[in-house]
C-alpha cells in the first residue's frame, strides 16, 4: 500500500431489494486517519452502503477495495477480518451486563476454562482510559449509563478490536450537548490513531467539527464529494437537497 492508495475504495456499488434499487452506483474513498462525513436525505442509501462495507449486506454489482485489494464480504466476520468495524445506531449493547462485559462480549479473557474477570476489568479500564472515556466503574451496568456514555462505550468496544476503518451511524443522535462533545472528541482521538472513520449524521454542525471531507448521496447514488474546508452549512444543504441544479444524479 502506498501513501496514495485509499484505505477503502468503493466503485460503482449497486444493490437492489426486489424491485427497489437501493444503491444505483456509489463511489467512495477513505484515507487512513481521515474522517469522512457521509450525508444525504432519508432514503439516500447511506446505511445500506455501510452495511455492504461492513459485510451485513452483499452488493449486486461493483467492487470493494481495501488497501488496494479487491475483496467481497460474505458476512460481518469477513469484514472484521479486513479491519472494518461498525457501530450501529442501536449500539447493540446489553443493558444488564457491566461495562467490561460489554466491551469484551464474545471475546472474554479466560484463565483455563474459566472467565478471567479480574483481567477483563483491568483491560477494560486501560482501554477506556486510553481513549479518554469516562465511566465511574467498569463494573457499572450499561443500562445505568447516560446516552453519551453508552455511545462512547460502544465506540470503545469497536476500537478495541483495532480496526483500520470505523463506521459510525448517527452516533450523536438524541444526545445532550455535553455528550455530543464527548463523542466528537472520541472520534477525533480515534482518527488521530490512523483509523479511517466514516460518520453518518443528520447533525450537519457536527460534520464541521470533525470531518476532513464530505461525500453526498442522493437516491442511491454518490453525487458530490468535497473537502469540508470548501463548504459551509448553506452549500452543504444545497448539495444534499440537490437545489444546486448544475449537478446531475448518475443513473
Amino acid at each position: 500500500m502506498t501513501d496514495e492508495t485509499p484505505l477503502v475504495e468503493l466503485r460503482g456499488i449497486r444493490k437492489s431489494f426486489g424491485a427497489v434499487r437501493s444503491l444505483r452506483g456509489v463511489d467512495l474513498t477513505l484515507g487512513r486517519g481521515e474522517v469522512l462525513g457521509l450525508v444525504g436525505d432519508n432514503g439516500a442509501g447511506k446505511s445500506t452502503l455501510m452495511k455492504v462495507l461492513a459485510g451485513a449486506v452483499q452488493h449486486d454489482e461493483g467492487e470493494i477495495l481495501v488497501s488496494g485489494r479487491s475483496v467481497r464480504f460474505a458476512s460481518p466476520a469477513g469484514a472484521r477480518r479486513e479491519g472494518i468495524g461498525i457501530v450501529y445506531q442501536d449500539l447493540a449493547l446489553c443493558d444488564t451486563l457491566d461495562v467490561a462485559s460489554n466491551l469484551f462480549l464474545g471475546r472474554e479473557p479466560r484463565k483455563g476454562p474459566f472467565l478471567d474477570r479480574a483481567a477483563m476489568h483491568a483491560q477494560a479500564a486501560r482501554i477506556l482510559d486510553d481513549l479518554h472515556v469516562r465511566v465511574s466503574s467498569t463494573r457499572q451496568e450499561i443500562g445505568h449509563l447516560s446516552g453519551g456514555q453508552r455511545q462512547t462505550v460502544a465506540i470503545a468496544r469497536a476500537v478495541s478490536t483495532r480496526p483500520d476503518v470505523l463506521i459510525l451511524d448517527e452516533p450523536t443522535a438524541a444526545l445532550a450537548v455535553a455528550e455530543v462533545e464527548s463523542v466528537l472528541r472520541l472520534i477525533g482521538d480515534v482518527a488521530a490513531r490512523g483509523v479511517g472513520v466514516i460518520l453518518i449524521t443528520h447533525r450537519l454542525q457536527d460534520l464541521f467539527r470533525v470531518c476532513d471531507r464530505i461525500t453526498v448521496m442522493y437516491e442511491g447514488c454518490s453525487v458530490d464529494d468535497a473537502p469540508i474546508s470548501d463548504l459551509d452549512i448553506e452549500r452543504l444543504v444545497a448539495m444534499i437537497t440537490r437545489s444546486d441544479t448544475d449537478k446531475e444524479v448518475r443513473s
